[in-house]
């Protein structure tokens, strides 16, 4: 899955010289957290709602409502921005999405293509990838397979082959080496359909004792 498929296309966006009230209520008309900054064509930054509520005078400032307004108001979005923006690209598969996101402590990536901003992802939309990979939302969805197996060629095909032998499809197979032993890899089966769940168990339980199956 590529980025491409998961971005929000067009970006909302404002003007490097917008002003701080104008880019506030163009994220709350639009719901977003996000907004890349522009200079006519050119993505010079970014700001998010914690950007802004950074900026903002603390509950305990001494200054009257109309005092804070009238400062806010001579705010541009140029001032508040984040520089030096992490991007990515349309066709950048959504998991190094996931590790650019997490590895640099950022919630947002303004896609890019041929040096035109294109679209944006944000952390949302890798939970909604997520949700889509793993079928959890998916009405045929059915049971959960967590095993322990040997990392060998064909050993996910055996556990999926004694699913599909009592009546199950397959809706989404996710497989990791994270915190296993040396020579073996954990891999969680979603069942797709109905099938006789009790032998399936059964059979899936003689080959892996310490399965868990629900």
């Amino acid at each position: 899955m590529f980025l491409k498929d998961w971005m929000s296309s067009p970006a909302v966006t404002v003007n490097k010289d917008e002003f701080l009230p104008k880019v506030i209520e163009l994220m709350k008309e639009n719901d977003i957290r996000h907004v890349p900054v522009m200079d006519g064509d050119k993505l010079v930054g970014i700001i998010s709602d914690r950007n802004i509520k950074d900026y903002l005078p603390s509950s305990s400032t001494t200054l009257d409502v109309f005092e804070i307004h009238y400062l806010i108001g001579k705010v541009k979005a140029s001032k508040i921005m984040k520089k030096n923006v992490i991007t990515a690209e349309p066709y950048t598969p959504i998991e190094d999405a996931a590790k650019l996101l997490y590895d640099n402590k950022i919630s947002a990536l303004p896609i890019i293509d041929d040096g035109l901003l294109v679209g944006i992802v944000t952390d949302r939309d890798v939970y909604r990838a997520l949700i889509s990979i793993t079928g959890v939302e998916s009405k045929e969805a059915g049971y959960r397979v967590y095993c322990e197996i040997e990392d060998r060629p064909g050993t996910i095909r055996e556990v999926a082959d004694i699913i599909r032998s009592y009546g199950f499809g397959i809706e989404s197979i996710l497989s990791s080496h994270t915190l296993t032993e040396s020579g073996k890899r954990k891999v969680v089966i979603r069942t797709r359909g109905k099938g006789d769940f009790e032998k399936m168990e059964d059979a899936v339980k003689k080959e892996h004792p310490d399965a868990i199956i629900a």
